[in-house]
């Protein structure tokens, strides 16, 4: 029987998420034991012998003090999200801090600029205050609009979620250290990344997935046209989840990337109900 810890070996000998997915699908579909080097085959790992020599010397008593530090569902549990679930390469494993409950509830993303300007920041607050507390909102905890997001959630007693790109222990950026701790203890932060991980720059688009795959639709706020947070706009579209745009200045830049999206087809948005109207009768 393959274990939550079995995934985190897997990961921490060097394979990838999407790796780990294959051989599930390989274990679900003939459920029997396999080699180590067999594994590495299924997986696709491209250096199967250093995939070997790493799994085996792991130090398992650290490694499951390690895996410890936090609580941590899987791809195996029931608990495991629906929606996350029908995803390209869903996160296997996954650590979180605060209310697992919030999983539950119907969700909507906020996305945008790292470099928001107070007119971005007040679109949020007045997006999210008109959004009544229909949905939990879920971002990415980066500074700008993802911050924005998490407080105009908090200060309107709205549920919301963090997925970050760090291990929980890690605090990036660290101007939003006391937003994280405050919502690891009164609402969610997830991360597939292990205890200790930093911030790699792979690590953000790898995030983006799953803002998107958890959420019923993405909002975006102040994005430009090379924006992180168009990535999320297609992974979100690849998902067949709605896409919200907020229309922005056409001189400065700074919602070019918003513009674009509404060119394409996203729906502007301007008030709650623009929002609500998609999904409320």
């Amino acid at each position: 029987m393959i274990t939550n810890f079995d995934l985190f070996r897997w990961k921490n000998a060097g394979m990838t998420n999407l790796g780990v997915n294959k051989l599930l699908k390989f274990y679900r579909r003939y459920e029997k034991k396999i080699s180590l080097r067999q594994m590495g085959q299924v997986a696709q790992i491209k250096s199967i012998p250093n995939f070997i020599e790493s799994y085996k010397n792991q130090n398992v008593k650290e490694l499951r003090e390690r895996y410890k530090q936090f609580s941590s569902f899987s791809i195996l549990d029931e608990n495991y999200p629906e929606r996350l679930k029908e995803i390209y390469n869903p996160p296997v494993l996954i650590f979180y801090q605060g209310n697992i409950e919030l999983l539950k509830t119907p969700k909507l993303a906020f996305v945008g600029s790292r470099e928001s300007t107070p007119n971005g920041v007040k679109a949020v607050q007045k997006l999210i205050k008109e959004l009544n507390q229909s949905f939990t909102i879920v971002s990415g905890l980066a500074r700008g609009i993802d911050a924005a997001s998490h407080i105009s959630a908090i200060k309107n007693q709205t549920s919301t979620i963090a997925v970050i790109g760090t291990g929980l222990d890690i605090f990036y950026p660290t101007e939003n250290r006391k937003i994280q701790e405050y919502l690891s203890k009164k609402q969610l932060i997830l991360s597939e990344y292990a205890p200790g991980e930093k911030p790699l720059k792979y690590h953000f688009p790898e995030r983006n997935r799953i803002i998107a795959g958890l959420s019923r639709g993405v909002v975006v706020v102040e994005a430009k046209l090379r924006s992180g947070s168009l990535i999320t706009c297609e992974r979100a579209l690849e998902e067949g989840r709605d896409v919200f745009a907020v229309p922005g200045n056409i001189s400065d830049g700074f919602s070019d990337g918003c513009n674009y999206l509404i060119q394409q087809g996203a729906k502007l948005v301007f008030k709650g109900q623009d929002i609500l109207g998609e999904y409320m009768y």
